[in-house]
């Protein structure tokens, strides 16, 4: 059957994500698999995914699920395992290279000095170390510390497990911030491994101020002009093998600022994965990381955030999701800021522990080519979604300055389209193409 191959050779920045304060910020392995620690913080049974009102005003929305939801969904990485029943089966069990000497205690790596969890990063933050300190309480600092942890930790895990190294490229954004990219191309195990960082502020183009306003967000600038400040870490991974899933996973935080002062944030992100085959233990490992991270904070997020991924994530002109999700959500401010960071941290700390030893797994296992072919197919429907409909790609094209190769970092290096392709009844590409048209409950 005639086909093409298409290369893409592009970065994807991390999308919209956290506030950097409005006042002018221009300064700008081998770890044991199921480590048993859980995380300490607590969530509210309150009222939660507000759909963009004043900052003190919520509401109640995480239930009603309507609509496309925002930018891509991902996690990150910077702690653990919570619990020691992950993965007790053999293969699943082995060893997980550890991505640091040995990890700093939990209370050290929120609140430790700032000069010192900065040598472990990838590059220096974009925001100047100094400012960093004298806001060490802000939600602009605690956010933009955790998103570049989170970029470290995967990226150090990621090259042990493949023997490679990032690239790391910093930029600067002239409109104001900047962002860190480190992306991996042509490893042994990674076809193209992206993760990047990026804090940026300005003002909202009519544009990007109209894809705020319909998703419900009633916005009040002043002389046309809306300030923000947009902070995150986004990562899109690509294997050889075609029994490797790709993830995603993105963790940001957004906050502007209306004519009369009053300023409106929020938080938003999640973690997904897109396998080429279907292994249902893969499925409930992936799931049940992200659901134990859930459960600390409400019993309804991660219920609520399964759906909103599939719904999300959804190639509505293909009838069928993009992968078997994970969690995602957007929008959400209560009950209230602090609470919400601390989640969006449990979140972002379940990336190497619901990822990795997927990987490990099946880091040896053989393919056909035929396989390989599969695996082709299935990326470009990746890209479809990718460029058709991800709002984080559509912002990012519609913000002044934004860097381009960061944004399209998501694209895989190779990609095919087969005309009227459709695989024997019976397959296991049949059986994939089964889930992702009915979606599924994987634990």
């Amino acid at each position: 059957m005639a086909s093409t191959i298409v290369f893409f050779s592009v970065k994807k920045t991390a999308q919209t994500t956290t506030r950097r304060c409005l006042k002018g910020l221009a300064h700008s392995p081998s770890v044991s698999l199921l480590p048993g620690g859980r995380w300490s913080s607590r969530g509210t049974g309150v009222r939660f995914m507000s759909q963009g009102t004043a900052a003190g005003r919520s509401r109640r929305g995480a239930l009603a699920l309507s609509a496309a939801a925002a930018v891509t969904a991902a996690t990150a990485v910077a702690g653990f395992l919570a619990n020691a029943d992950h993965f007790q089966r053999a293969e699943m069990a082995t060893s997980v290279p550890q991505t640091a000497e040995k990890k700093k205690k939990k209370d050290y790596e929120d609140e430790g000095d700032i000069v010192e969890r900065c040598k472990d990063f990838m590059s220096v933050p974009v925001t100047d170390i100094k400012v960093l300190q004298e806001r060490k309480q802000e939600m602009s600092t605690k956010m933009e510390m955790l998103i570049m942890e989170t970029q470290a930790e995967f990226c150090k895990a990621l090259q042990e497990v493949d023997g490679g190294t990032f690239k790391v490229d910093r930029w600067d954004r002239k409109e104001g911030g900047g962002g860190i990219s480190c992306v991996m191309q042509d490893g042994k195990v990674f076809e193209k491994a992206g993760v990047n960082v990026s804090v940026v502020f300005g003002n909202l183009t009519e544009e990007a101020a109209k894809q705020m306003r319909s998703r419900g967000k009633v916005l009040k600038g002043k002389d046309g002009k809306l300030p923000f400040c947009a902070m995150g870490v986004s990562s899109v991974i690509h294997p050889k093998n075609p029994h490797i899933p790709t993830v995603h996973f993105n963790y940001r935080y957004f906050e502007i600022e209306e004519a009369d002062g009053t300023k409106q944030w929020w938080f938003g992100g999640g973690t997904d994965l897109t396998p080429v085959y279907i292994d249902k233990e893969d499925a409930h490992h992936f799931h049940k990381t992200l659901k134990e991270a859930c459960d600390q904070h409400h019993p309804q997020y991660y219920p609520d955030f399964k759906k909103w991924c599939d719904r999300y994530f959804f190639v509505r002109h293909r009838g069928e999701t993009r992968g078997i999700g994970g969690i995602f959500f957007d929008d959400l401010d209560s009950p209230n800021q602090e609470q919400v960071f601390k989640f969006v941290k449990s979140c972002a700390r379940t990336v190497v522990p619901c990822y990795l030893p997927i990987v490990y797994k099946h880091l040896s296992d053989s393919f056909t080519a035929e396989e390989k072919d599969w695996q082709q197919v299935r990326r470009g429907r990746y890209v479809e979604f990718n460029l058709v409909y991800d709002r984080g790609v559509k912002f990012g094209l519609a913000t002044p300055g934004s860097r381009i190769e960061s944004i399209l970092m998501s694209l895989p290096l190779t990609a095919r389209w087969e005309y009227m392709h459709e695989p024997p009844k019976g397959s296991r590409e049949a059986e994939m193409l089964e889930v992702l048209r009915n979606p599924k409950e994987w634990v």
